[in-house]
């Protein structure tokens, strides 16, 4: 599989940056001996010049392994123009990481000319996956390289035009940008050649934004549900189907309770209403997570996670937001925001908790539109050269403090106590301090939002003195801690008063089966949800991993 010349020019070759430059590990050729044994799962076939293999928007595509001839893989633009960036000889093979849920398709691969191959149905690619680690091993380094090629290439993607700053513009280019889909934005007020797109699609201002597919397909305003069904992010549910165990969100620990279920054996579901990640994965850096000593976005974390939970079996049923919880019978019911409802013997409560807002007037106005609850790269290029402030004294404030003082002209940090260390990590607090381009201002509250389609000033206030300053700024980050997402819930199950999930005793003070389980058998309840759970990365990810053992015992009682 080697890349072609086409529409978007190859970087140099010295940006070994580029999924496609690493030949090697993307592209990889097997060797006879994994050929025969990757042969053994799947039925040799020739299939003549011109077949398709699958095509963008199929579903459950096969995995094929190339014997000889030629298979080229190429995407559409909005007008159906075909791109080949990929051609596929001899020990190659197709596939990415969409060929391990069910979601769509976003190439097609056809057959260059007459030729042999291994076409290994899915449910033996997972077997192959399982039983043979070290093909496993290629073969899901190659779909990811694959993946962040699509991403940087925009390959299989859809065009995204609206303004710049725009709420839904930007809720949009973040909805796809947390779930690796490949996009092109527009900008309607900036880029020169939008007004000539527009006219072509036949898209008027009313209509921005407007997501462009092949075909072409416009959506005009469309919601997160609409826009995920669409371009084929959500996988088809078996109504009828009874999981062995449903995870509700998909932050750290959520992720974490669905890869070590899915890899023992239990049947899984992930219910996740955005995007896998939760609060951690719009972090731009975390640092102090076991094993990344250099440090790794939470957005890539959560990506490999997502990706190893669906290479062991778990599904993900994301934009679909869980709306209540039926406790009354078993297996338990979980209701959906679409109307549709997910059936599942044991389930984990992993909502997480969402970022406070400031009581101020106007603040709702400015959501989306100035006012932000993550700092991530769509964010800092909108606050580029420009003064920023970040409300907030954890750590999350801290590592947005850091990440935005790269790009915009200073960064203001507020917080209402006296200073950050108490409740930021060390290593946050001295590069803050010690950074030039960051003022913290303690004893310091937020008093009005000015500005008119878009935030334009901030004033906040010294609690001490009393003196009141104003601040032209790009953005406000607002990150004042959380409130729990257990509205859901209804009544199934003990909450505390600030609206945590009650696990480990019940109202009677008895030591109940796990730290995690709650007063119903067979739910369970993980990170930021779960009372008194410790607000960090790394122990969302061991409480998800560890409730697994109680759901085994609660499901077999007499395993042992």
């Amino acid at each position: 599989m080697v890349p072609m010349s086409g529409d978007d020019a190859m970087p140099s070759p010295l940006d070994q940056t580029d999924p496609y430059l690493r030949d090697a590990q993307t592209f990889p050729r097997l060797d006879p001996t994994l050929l025969a044994r990757i042969a053994q799962y799947g039925t040799r076939e020739t299939v003549p010049a011109g077949t398709f293999l699958y095509r963008r928007g199929d579903r459950a595509a096969d995995f094929f392994l190339l014997l000889e001839g030629e298979v080229e893989t190429f995407d559409e633009g909005p007008d159906r123009e075909r791109h080949v960036f990929t051609v596929h000889h001899a020990g190659q093979f197709t596939g990415e990481t969409n060929f391990l849920n069910g979601r769509e398709s976003l190439v097609s691969s056809q057959a260059r000319r007459d030729t042999r191959l291994v076409r290994v149905p899915r449910v033996e690619f997972r077997r192959m996956l399982a039983a043979e680690p070290d093909i496993s091993e290629i073969v899901m380094r190659a779909f990811i390289l694959r993946r962040l090629g699509f991403l940087r290439h925009q390959h299989g993607g859809v065009v995204l035009i609206g303004p710049s700053h725009g709420a839904d513009t930007l809720r949009l280019q973040r909805f796809m940008t947390r779930n690796a889909y490949p996009h092109r934005t527009i900008a309607s007020d900036r880029d020169a050649d939008a007004p000539e797109t527009m006219r072509r699609f036949g898209i008027d201002e009313a209509d921005l934004p407007s997501v462009v597919m092949p075909g072409p397909i416009v959506l005009r305003k469309p919601s997160n549900w609409e826009l995920a069904d669409r371009i084929g992010l959500t996988e088809p549910l078996e109504e009828n189907r009874v999981f062995d165990v449903a995870v509700v969100g998909a932050g750290p620990a959520g992720l974490a309770a669905a890869v070590y279920a899915a890899s023992e054996g239990l049947s899984t579901i992930v219910i996740e209403q955005e995007a896998p990640g939760g609060q951690a994965g719009t972090s731009s850096k975390i640092e102090n997570y076991l094993g990344f000593p250099t440090g790794i976005s939470g957005q890539a974390l959560a990506g490999r996670a997502q990706i190893q939970a669906q290479k062991f079996g778990a599904h993900l049923a994301i934009s679909r937001a869980a709306s209540r919880l039926d406790c009354t019978e078993r297996p338990y019911r979980i209701a959906l925001e679409d109307g549709r409802s997910v059936r599942a013997r044991a389930v984990v409560v992993a909502t997480g908790a969402r970022y406070r807002k400031l009581a101020l007037p106007d603040y709702d106005r400015f959501e989306g539109q100035g006012i932000y609850y993550a700092a991530t790269g769509t964010e800092a290029r909108l606050c580029e050269q420009q003064e920023v402030a970040v409300v907030g004294g954890g750590n999350s404030a801290g590592q947005a403090a850091m990440f935005l003082s790269a790009t915009a002209a200073h960064v203001h940090v507020l917080v209402r106590g006296q200073g950050l260390r108490a409740t930021m990590s060390d290593y946050l607090v001295q590069r803050i301090v010690t950074s030039p381009k960051i003022t913290v201002h303690p004893f310091t509250e937020v008093t009005a939002l000015e500005g008119d389609a878009l935030l334009r000033q901030v004033r906040w206030r010294d609690s001490r003195t009393g003196a009141v300053e104003a601040h032209g700024l790009g953005g406000l980050f607002v990150m004042i801690g959380a409130a729990p997402n257990t509205e859901w819930l209804c009544g199934c199950l003990p909450l505390d008063r600030g609206g945590f999930v009650s696990t480990g005793q019940d109202e009677a003070g008895q030591v109940l089966s796990s730290p995690f389980a709650t007063t119903t058998p067979g739910i369970y309840a993980v990170g930021d949800a779960r009372a008194g759970s410790v607000k960090r990365v790394a122990s969302g990810v061991g409480e998800g991993s560890v409730v697994v053992q109680a759901i085994h015992r609660f499901l077999d009682p007499g395993g042992g």
